[in-house]
């Protein structure tokens, strides 16, 4: 491997790996920190916070970000062995290059499909990751020389000089302890799905906050303004107020999230909280104050939900957060039909269209600008806290109005 091929692989690795660390590091924030807010959160669609918050984000609750990182750890290793290694296996580092940006160019093409066409939304340090890849994979591809059907019996020999190398051991040793460490120890994202399965199961699967973390965040929630409401809370305590859209990724999350939060507070306190669902597409055709249309198919998401019987009401929601990749506005309507077994659908979209236009102006008072945003007894928290932190917010309201 020449020279200047070794430094320019190793450029693309080492500006990997800062845009990898900064987007686990965003990550770790947004699951730990409820004030916290990405510096590349632009707009709703481009927004760390959209795709991190997504379940692309992380494989058994760790963040794909921080694989990424550990790729390119590998990455730089070898560029810097080809700088500084043996002749021989200098000429064999492109080929071992080539093989992991090759596997790392399927993925980064998955995580692309997902972000751009399944949530619509850009995370720029993603992108950074995406480019460092594409050009290990351009500089390693043409810095190899030699037939890659010849890698596994070269590999073979480099494994031997490399058993002899002390410092070669000592490095691989060093990166793997390190790489089972921050797997093992990096904190998991909760399992909202088995959250929402089992209110049981809350507690245990959210990461728990320390009495630092619970002190701080108590000192940040009650600081905030309180925005005066007009929704009535029916003798509730604590009333919730969320303006949601039904085909965004983290209105979706929290819903999964925060059911059993509800539950447990349905269950020890009757009638003590109130969750009030309010409609706030992101959409132009029931929401004027957009640029532009980022969820097609919200509009008639929040109509279908709106006109389905009590009964049917949470398996049209449920439907709708499961179904959001390929949802669109003709699955929407045949789901209407199917699950919530609205057969009026068409003739009563124009008026109770017209509904959700008076939550979209309502949120737009309050000064909504994103999905989801909740009002905990008048506090505003945009976006969606962390589950352990929303249960926290419920239970100081309910204390502050015991006193």
């Amino acid at each position: 491997m020449s020279r200047r091929a070794a430094i320019l692989a190793l450029t693309c690795a080492l500006v990997g790996l800062g845009a990898s660390a900064a987007a686990a590091y965003t990550h770790y924030h947004l699951l730990y920190d409820p004030t916290y807010r990405s510096f590349c959160d632009v707009n709703a669609t481009v927004s760390c916070t959209q795709v991190y918050m997504s379940r692309f984000s992380t494989v058994r609750g760790i963040p794909v970000a921080l694989f990424g990182a550990l790729f390119f750890v590998a990455a730089a290793l070898l560029s810097v062995s080809g700088l500084t290694a043996r002749a021989t296996v200098r000429e064999n580092v492109p080929g071992y290059l080539f093989v992991l940006s090759t596997l790392a160019l399927a993925v980064i093409l998955y995580l692309g499909y997902a972000s751009f066409v399944l949530l619509k939304a850009v995370c720029l340090l993603c992108l950074t990751t995406y480019a460092a890849v594409i050009g290990l994979f351009l500089v390693s591809g043409a810095a190899t020389s030699f037939p890659m059907t010849t890698l596994p019996r070269r590999a073979s020999r480099d494994v031997r000089v490399f058993a002899t190398s002390p410092l070669a051991l000592t490095v691989a040793v060093l990166f793997f302890a390190g790489a089972a460490s921050t797997l093992a120890f990096f904190p998991r994202e909760a399992s909202s799905v088995a959250a929402a399965g089992d209110p049981s199961t809350a507690a245990t699967t959210a990461p728990v906050p320390t009495q630092d973390q619970r002190s701080e965040f108590e000192r940040w929630y009650a600081s905030q303004p309180r925005v005066p409401l007009i929704v009535p809370a029916e003798g509730a305590k604590v009333l919730v107020v969320k303006f949601n859209d039904f085909q965004c990724p983290a209105c979706g999350q929290s819903y999964l999230q925060y059911k059993p939060i509800f539950a447990k507070y349905e269950a020890e306190h009757p009638g003590a909280v109130r969750l009030v669902l309010k409609d706030y597409p992101l959409n132009r055709d029931c929401n004027d104050a957009l640029g532009q249309t980022i969820h097609p198919a919200a509009c008639d998401a929040a109509v279908a939900v709106r006109l389905a019987p009590p009964s049917r009401v949470e398996a049209m929601e449920e439907w709708l957060y499961s179904h959001q990749p390929a949802m669109t506005s003709p699955s929407v309507r045949q789901a209407a039909r199917d699950i919530a077994q609205i057969n009026d659908f068409e003739t009563k979209y124009p008026s109770t269209l017209g509904m959700v236009k008076g939550d979209v102006a309502l949120g737009r008072q309050l000064g909504v600008k994103s999905t989801p945003t909740f009002f905990i007894n008048g506090v505003k928290i945009e976006g969606a806290l962390p589950p352990q932190y929303f249960d926290q917010a419920i239970g100081y309201e309910l204390q502050r109005a015991s006193k």
